[in-house]
């Protein structure tokens, strides 16, 4: 593990995995998503020793071994994170979001605070563009910092998924009976941190142009097959209004993905190669 402390004086802490000189990707989880979450060390693990990439594999505030800003959740912060980040791990990098992480990537690359970002891959971003599917409601902020205040971790989990992510009360019960329902409770608190990178673009409302503008490095969303009707809207929807991307729908692919299927787009893309050329 490394760890830096960015200017306001957050511990962010990561692994980095070297894999050659084809360039540098850092890896940016969702909701409950955490450096060492299995799939996360794999995707890292292939782009590494596939693509000759180093990758930086960290953990955001609030999660892992990285410290937080109990109370304070603004999107703003995690852009700063995400700059400082890149400095110090030598000062140009792609980006690699994984769905409120692909919303934050992107987010942090219209910034301009982080002049470094070199491109994008946007992983199934859960924009909410319409009301033909779930529609979160846009004050469940305030019921989520109190049970998060509270430290209410299970009741976190069940309230973000089926209030924010819109996933069937049912199937989260039956999650609470499984081994990774404890790495799920470690990792609530930092849920807020994901409402607030989120909350502004999941209203049922069409994506404006304008918001991503300054998105002016090659990106690639990337959508799978068997996700929700949600999230392949979704990602259509952001590909239309960002200046310099490109879309590619994964028919096997779901939005817990099959890592074997998601890295040869990604690594093709972050090297230059084959279709994915940028």
């Amino acid at each position: 593990m490394e760890s830096i402390t960015t200017p306001a004086g957050i511990t962010l802490a990561f692994d980095r995995y070297v894999g050659g000189d084809a360039g540098t990707v850092i890896l940016v989880g969702g909701a409950f998503s955490y450096r060492k979450f299995p799939k996360m060390v794999e995707l890292a693990q292939k782009l590494a020793d596939e693509y000759h990439l180093t990758v930086i594999n960290y953990d955001r505030r609030g999660r892992g071994d990285s410290s937080d800003s109990p109370g304070v959740y603004d999107v703003e912060n995690e852009i700063d994170d995400i700059a400082a980040l890149v400095e110090a791990t030598g000062g140009s990098a792609a980006l690699f979001g994984w769905s409120s992480g692909a919303g934050l990537a992107l987010l942090a690359a219209a910034s301009g605070r982080a002049p470094g970002i070199t491109k994008v891959i946007a992983f199934e971003p859960p924009f909410v563009v319409n009301h033909e599917n779930f529609v979160p409601s846009a004050n469940l902020d305030v019921t989520l910092h109190k049970l998060i205040a509270e430290d209410r971790r299970g009741e976190v989990v069940k309230f973000y998924m089926t209030h924010a992510m819109g996933m069937p009360r049912p199937f989260v019960a039956v999650m609470r009976f499984t081994p990774f329902w404890k790495n799920l409770k470690a990792t609530a608190p930092a849920a807020a941190h994901d409402w607030a990178v989120m909350s502004d673009y999941m209203r049922g409302e069409p994506l404006r142009a304008a918001d991503w503008s300054g998105i002016t490095v090659p990106t690639l969303v990337i959508s799978g097959g068997k996700s929700g009707d949600l999230l392949r809207t979704a990602a259509r929807a952001i590909t239309a209004v960002l200046p310099n991307a490109q879309h590619v729908k994964l028919a096997k692919l779901s939005h817990n993905p099959n890592i074997a299927l998601l890295t040869p787009p990604a690594g093709e893309f972050l090297t230059g190669t084959d279709q994915y050329v940028a």
